[in-house]
């Protein structure tokens, strides 16, 4: 059985986000952010989880080249 929202997790590893980066974007604490990540999660707040999960990535990138 695959876990739910594996989009959000396999992004999440793929960019090199933690989960408390991507909680701290969303303001809410990791502990929502994992409880959360457990049940399948709506498409709008999906596509606003990944829009952030690639403004965090962006960021550290900038953060690297600099």
């Amino acid at each position: 059985m695959a876990k739910a929202n594996a989009i959000i997790r396999d992004e999440l590893k793929t960019k090199g986000v933690r989960h408390w980066e991507l909680a701290h974007e969303l303001g809410v604490s990791e502990q929502t952010l994992v409880r959360w990540l457990r049940f399948e999660i709506d498409e709008d707040k999906q596509f606003d989880m990944l829009e952030k999960i690639e403004a965090i990535a962006k960021r550290k990138e900038n953060v690297l080249d600099n």
